[in-house]
């Protein structure tokens, strides 16, 4: 917002605001028991009003926040929860899951989820991919008993890792993009670090948790488990069709970008403009959500005889009643990170930590984490971290691989230390079922396990190119 009108505060006194606040967000959450949507809407304005945000000003910038969160999320989720409610309720989970645990084994089911989101993971954002995986790790959840933290953390773990780290998520990509990295090359140094890292940092560390919440039932938010007969449910290439074509728009739409960025292919090319409309992610996830209702829920009635009348019109709207309450949350995790960001915390202790003089990927790493803990957002962050340290790499002696590293440690930065004013901790921590305090110790355990080892790798990976 070019015409803000902020008061000027020191910062540490703006560092003071921002921890009384979370602080008092926690206790009115954990404590107080106030629903999440009203605590996080109260301090955002709270905290903008103690750190100088003008009276006029805040609710505009609660405004931005939220709408700019919730424009983003709402489509995500909507289409990803009808996509999900489709695969539930038609048997196609079960399909998914037969075949998984034939395949791999009971035993190694946490880790046939985890392997599996990570294929998903690569072209879909954390969030969309994540609640696609839903259904089928509630299955295998509900069918092998146990807690359902054994089977969702390791699969939590496989999309924070990608999230993070690979382009063409948005965080890498933008860092890769300002430093003017190969992205291919950034590519193949990530997944050098990112498939140790998730395994160790990720996966382990998930399982290890997981045996400390030994009773945490299957949420019912997609609906309550319904036993399909066999001779109901879809074939499982009808389910693979569903499931893949979002990955497959996706990846044309980011192979196009690509060719657009390297000069290859013009604005005007009937291909790239194609491709910015179907391989968009909520396109994407809408029309693969339509594809799903006309394969798994009207021919296969159609060819049984059954009515369908308002059948399709109320599953749908099954599907997107639980997800209300989430979008609005996770849109006030937005407003309060908006209002974090425009007190201009982060920025300040990002410079100040880049003028320490501390080695350059110790420097991009702690620069980013400063910007993640202010604002929330790990693009943002990200972004941010790779615009502070370009300079430096550009003024700099480094080799390709060595610039790599440095843009792995931004992106392993940006999903660790994450709380609050993230979206994604309310998003991810309510389709689990998790209370605030469950939310701490998993998903903000795994991210920032995840982020201290990509870091230490990313540092060996520096230190041997220099």
């Amino acid at each position: 917002m070019e015409d803000l009108v902020l008061a000027e505060r020191p910062v540490w006194l703006l560092l003071a605001i921002a921890v009384v606040a979370i602080a008092v967000l926690l206790v009115l959450i954990i404590k107080v028991r106030l629903h999440a949507f009203f605590s996080l809407l109260i301090i955002a304005v709270a905290t903008g009003l103690a750190a100088g945000i003008s009276v006029g000003d805040v609710i505009e910038v609660v405004i931005e926040g939220f709408s700019s969160t919730v424009g983003t999320v709402a489509l995500l989720v909507g289409f990803g929860a009808v996509l999900g409610r489709l695969i539930e309720i038609t048997g196609g989970a079960q399909v998914l899951a037969d075949k998984m645990l034939d395949t791999f084994g009971e035993k190694r089911a946490p880790l046939a989820l985890a392997v599996a989101s990570l294929f998903y993971a690569f072209p879909i954002f954390l969030d969309a991919g994540f609640i696609v995986m839903l259904p089928v790790i509630y299955t295998v959840a509900r069918r092998l008993g146990g807690s359902f933290m054994l089977y969702v953390l390791p699969s939590i773990a496989s999309f924070m890792m990608m999230h993070a780290l690979l382009p063409p998520h948005p965080g890498p990509t933008a860092a890769a993009t300002v430093m003017g990295a190969d992205i291919g090359l950034v590519v193949l140094v990530g997944l050098l670090i990112g498939l140790p890292t998730w395994y160790f940092g990720g996966y382990l560390v998930a399982r290890a948790i997981a045996k400390r919440f030994p009773n945490t039932p299957v949420p019912a938010l997609l609906g309550d488990p319904r036993d399909v007969p066999k001779e109901e449910r879809p074939a499982f290439g009808s389910i693979l069709l569903v499931l893949l074509l979002p990955l497959v728009l996706i990846f044309f739409n980011t192979a196009f970008s690509t060719l657009n960025e390297q000069g290859t292919v013009g604005e005007e090319n009937f291909g790239f403009q194609l491709s910015r409309l179907i391989g968009a992610t909520p396109v994407a996830l809408a029309l693969s959500a339509l594809l799903a209702m006309l394969l798994l829920y009207v021919i296969p009635r159609r060819r049984r005889g059954e009515q369908i009348g308002g059948l399709l019109e109320d599953l749908v709207d099954d599907a997107l009643a639980p997800v209300c309450s989430i979008i609005l949350i996770t849109g006030a995790g937005g407003a309060f990170g908006e209002i974090l960001t425009q007190t201009g915390i982060g920025g300040e202790v990002a410079e100040g930590l880049d003028t320490l003089g501390l080695p350059l990927i110790v420097a991009a790493y702690m620069v980013t984490m400063a910007m993640r803990v202010a604002q929330g957002s790990a693009t943002v962050a990200a972004t941010t971290g790779a615009s502070i340290m370009a300079p430096a790499i550009t003024a700099g002696d480094f080799g390709s691989v060595g610039v790599a590293a440095v843009i792995i440690a931004i992106g392993a930065a940006s999903i660790g230390w994450s709380h609050v004013n993230d979206s994604g901790f309310w998003l991810i921590g309510r389709f689990c079922g998790f209370d605030t305090v469950t939310t701490f110790k998993t998903w903000s355990v795994v991210g920032t396990t995840i982020s201290l080892v990509a870091f230490a790798l990313s540092s060996v990976v520096f230190v041997i190119a220099a």
